[in-house]
């Protein structure tokens, strides 16, 4: 069995991860740090764990589990590390910003793998720390990497997102709660997004020769949960050669599909998928991109990293279904 902990347990990730983590058949839960429920049943919190064997919050840590998640605030996880040191076995899985870019990915004498598993599987087969991606850059990075491996990104690359209110986190805010997201929709951070600088970085890991921009334009949408990505870019390639690309790239990775009909949100929600559909219009490559950002975005691939590392198959306690309707 691997032996699992979780350092920051009551938020929206840290709960879908433990609920994915409740039905691994090689996982054994340790313990749940957080210091903010200390003493609290884990189904107090997430409470639809009611059925699950009871589990509570403590603020004691095992440091020799096999994987420790960090679930904290993006800043907060380099702060947590230096004040508290695992054994040298133990692997680190880290879902903040923290690590994710080259500038920040050496702690010490430590080095975060960037965990995009369509990007870096062979890294990830073989670290030790892992970087779990944002879920704006995997489900834009997942449409635009085929193409970059061909060297096929010759023009600036347009992009409109849609979040659903999870991906802001469970605390309180204007723009969060639901009186105000409820039928609205609003732009935040265009063209400045964080998440840039992770998609940057992953296209030139195969175009080395990438220059052009990469236009964001982020969008708050009323729903709770689900990216929705659309992006396109001008080519010459014809669309079967571009199909082809994609279904290369993808042959041998178990949650990215390219599909050929209209995609939307509910094939994809509650799934570690990602959906995507490509269509050449006029002189310009569309792709459609769908994940869950709690999932495939965040506590998703964060297990199918784990199940990388671990050396056992990256789809186990990932089978999960669409609530489709």
């Amino acid at each position: 069995m691997i032996t699992v902990g979780i350092i920051g347990s009551s938020g929206y990730v840290a709960g879908e991860l433990l609920r994915c983590l409740l039905h691994h058949p090689e996982v054994d839960i340790v313990f749940l740090y957080s210091h903010s429920q200390e003493g609290w049943a884990a189904s107090d919190v997430h409470q639809d764990l009611q059925h699950h064997k009871p589990i509570e919050f403590s603020h004691k840590i095992n440091y020799d589990v096999d994987v420790v998640y960090l679930c904290l605030g993006h800043g907060k996880a380099t702060s947590f590390l230096k004040k508290h040191s695992f054994s040298v076995r133990t692997k680190i899985i880290d879902l903040s910003n923290d690590f994710r870019l080259e500038k920040t990915a050496n702690f010490g004498h430590s080095t975060f793998v960037y965990g995009l598993p369509e990007l870096n599987h062979h890294q990830i087969e073989e670290a030790q720390y892992i970087a779990n991606p944002g879920c704006f850059a995997t489900a834009i990075q997942l449409a635009l990497l085929p193409l970059a491996n061909k060297q096929a990104l010759q023009d600036d690359v347009h992009v409109h997102a849609l979040t659903g209110s999870t991906g802001a986190g469970q605390g309180f805010s204007d723009t969060s709660h639901f009186s105000w997201r409820n039928n609205n929709v609003s732009l935040y951070k265009p063209f400045n997004h964080q998440h840039l600088a992770e998609i940057g970085e992953g296209i030139l890991s195969l175009q080395p020769n990438f220059k052009k921009e990469v236009n964001f334009i982020p969008i708050r949408g009323n729903f709770t949960r689900g990216i929705f990505a659309s992006i396109y870019v001008k080519s010459e390639l014809p669309e079967d050669e571009v199909l082809s690309i994609f279904k290369r790239y993808y042959e041998h990775t178990p949650f990215t599909h390219i599909v050929a009909s209209n995609l939307h949100l509910k094939q994809v929600v509650n799934t570690n998928h990602c959906y995507l559909q490509i269509q050449k219009i006029g002189d310009k490559i569309l792709i459609t991109s769908a994940i869950d950002n709690l999932l495939k975005g965040a506590a998703g691939q964060a297990i199918q990293n784990m199940n990388i590392m671990s050396g056992i198959d990256q789809q186990t306690g990932l089978h999960l279904k669409a609530n489709y309707h």
